[in-house]
Order: C-alpha cells, then structure tokens, then sequence
C-alpha cells in the first residue's frame, strides 16, 4: 500500500476501472460494431485474424492486442465519424453498468469523494461516458492528425503499471485522506497498490465500506434522513 501522512486531509480518491468492472462487457469491442457496418468489422478483422486467435487462445495479451485492433479498424477513418456517434453509445452502455458498482460511485459522490475512471479503453467513448457519470477521466489517448484518426494512440495502453503511473502524474495523494480503487483483474493491481481499500470484482464479496473525509456534512446528512423518516 501507498504509505502517506493522514493529518487535515479533507478529501477522498475513489479510482474505477471500467470494462469487467463499472460495465461488466468489453465496451471497445462494443463500440468498434456500433461505429462501423460488418463488411467493414470483417475486412479489417480479417488482416488481424491470426492475432486475434492468438489472444482468446490466451497467447497474445490484451495489452497488446488492444493497439492492433485499435489501428486495425480506425486508421484512416474520419474523427468525426467515431465522436459524433460516441454520445449516443455513451448513453447506451450507461443503462448497462454494474448497479452495485454504480451505486458505490454515487456513494462517493455524495461523500464529496472525488471520483476518476481509469481505463484502457480510449477516450473516444469514454470522455462522454465521464461526463455523464459527472467525473473524471484517465484512459488511453487517440491520435487525430488533420481531422483523421492516425490508427496510434497518443498515449501508452493505459494498463498495468501506467494506470499507477497515470494516476500519480495528475493527482497528489498525499491530498487525500483514504484512496479506494475498484478493479476487476491483473491489469489494476498496480493502481491497487497507491490505495488504502480495493474492491477486485469477482473475488471481494463484499465492497469497501467507506470512511467520510467530510465528519461535519456527514452529520448533517444524518440529521436530515433522520428528520426525513420521522
């Protein structure tokens, strides 16, 4: 664990991963088949076959298999074409998340916590997805030269250790009172090592209960639910 003074801290840091976790699915894959028509999906898939066999068989890893799929469908294609279908896929893969994990973003929120995803999946989608959620985003970065979707990311595959490295570069966690973060494989161990509680889906039962940087709202919430059920 990150170890880091606790004194006159006022904030919480609550860090979600995104696909297996906040949205159970593969939103990228999900994604790539809502932007573009089949006979495109197959051609493009077709000069990648062998290394996406190479992947389910689990001899390729997704760190890798991520930026090959990536450039393999998007390279050439107009950036408009992605970002002006991003908001409706957004608001799609919103109604599908995870409620329990949803409900402990919301919880954050209330607490005052600041709230960030943290994904390898690229920020084409995932920018509406925050602002919807209302909070903010680390993830992988795309390429636009010229209105045009280079294929290259303009950032590392935001996994493994970059997601620590991410995390580190934007925030001060020294700021923060309690870090919490929510993952659900090996990829966000590293994010789980800067924090004081972490939630791995599909091993943990039972979901981090929450320490309130904010004592004196925390009492008047009280105050008022107590009011509201008498």
């Amino acid at each position: 664990m990150h170890a880091k003074s606790k004194t006159d801290k006022t904030l919480n840091l609550a860090l979600f991963d995104f696909d297996g976790t906040l949205y159970p699915k593969d939103s990228f894959t999900g994604f790539i088949f809502f932007t573009f028509p089949k006979h495109h999906i197959v051609t493009r898939g077709l000069k990648i076959l062998p290394w996406v066999m190479a992947y389910y068989l689990g001899l390729y890893p997704a760190h890798a298999m991520r930026p090959r799929l990536f450039q393999s469908m998007f390279r050439g294609i107009a950036a408009d074409l992605p970002q002006s279908l991003a908001p409706r896929y957004a608001q799609k893969i919103i109604k599908e998340l995870d409620q329990n994990l949803l409900q402990q973003l919301y919880l954050h929120q209330q607490r005052g916590d600041h709230v960030v995803l943290v994904s390898a999946s690229v920020d084409l989608y995932l920018a509406p997805v925050c602002e919807l959620l209302n909070i903010e985003l680390i993830c992988t970065q795309t390429e636009i030269s010229n209105g045009i979707l280079s294929g290259n990311y303009n950032s590392k595959d935001c996994s493994c250790e970059q997601k620590k490295l991410r995390v580190l570069e934007k925030y001060n966690l020294d700021h923060y009172q309690q870090v919490y973060a929510y993952g659900n494989s090996h990829e966000d161990l590293e994010m789980f090592s800067l924090t004081d509680q972490y939630f791995m889906v599909g091993r943990d039962d039972t979901l981090p209960e929450l320490v309130d940087a904010h004592p004196i709202e925390a009492m008047h919430r009280q105050k008022k639910l107590e009011k509201d059920s008498t």
